[in-house]
């Protein structure tokens, strides 16, 4: 199995604060979704989308996926995005976080391609304020999800917690991305306006 095959990304949120389905997000009339794969296809041969949609993705040549175990938030997404993968380590990315920054996703890679960890994410500023995406974690976890599910815990804070999670400082993500923009979600109309202004 190959280690980092597979790239993931999650586009089953409510979309609440934007007034319309994330999924369907367009910049200069290009769906930001067709823009993230595009980005993803020059650093992962697998991307997989999992979706409460998979109507708005028919004809896609792409792995269309929806929740196994509904009702979990972004850890069921994590759930069935490391069951569908084929590769170690899976990047997971949310649809809504456009600025997708390959050169940060390469030294995530080196950084742990030699080490025996189950997840890679950044942690920001001094009250530890973990980015659970733009992150990678390990297909080993599916039955560490499955125990979470049972005790019907759902923030993912509660899988990086208990296993050997690899924590990347600010200080070197912002050698990346000195305004941690690739951690930027869209999620109100305010934001998609500032992003096409600044795009």
């Amino acid at each position: 199995m190959e280690k980092f095959k597979t790239a993931v990304i999650l586009a089953g949120g409510k979309s609440s604060r934007m007034g319309f389905d994330k999924q369907l997000l367009k910049v200069n009339k290009k769906r930001v979704m067709e823009i993230m794969i595009n980005k993803l296809k020059k650093e992962f041969d697998d991307i997989i989308i999992v979706t409460n949609k998979p109507e708005l993705y028919i004809g896609s040549q792409y792995k269309i996926v929806s929740d196994e175990i509904k009702g979990k938030g972004p850890l069921g997404g994590i759930y069935t995005g490391l069951k569908e993968s084929s590769s170690k380590y899976v990047y997971f990315i949310a649809c809504d976080m456009p600025n997708i920054n390959l050169d940060y996703i390469r030294y995530m890679k080196d950084t742990i391609k030699d080490l025996d960890v189950d997840a890679c994410i950044t942690k920001i500023g001094n009250k530890f304020r973990p980015e659970h995406l733009n992150a990678f974690y390990s297909r080993d976890l599916v039955t560490e999800l499955e125990k979470l599910f049972l005790e019907d815990r759902r923030a993912i804070v509660y899988l990086t917690n208990r296993v050997n999670t690899f924590y990347v400082e600010e200080k070197d993500a912002r050698k990346y991305s000195s305004n941690l923009e690739m951690f930027f979600n869209l999620n109100t109309k305010e934001d998609l306006d500032n992003y096409i202004s600044s795009t």
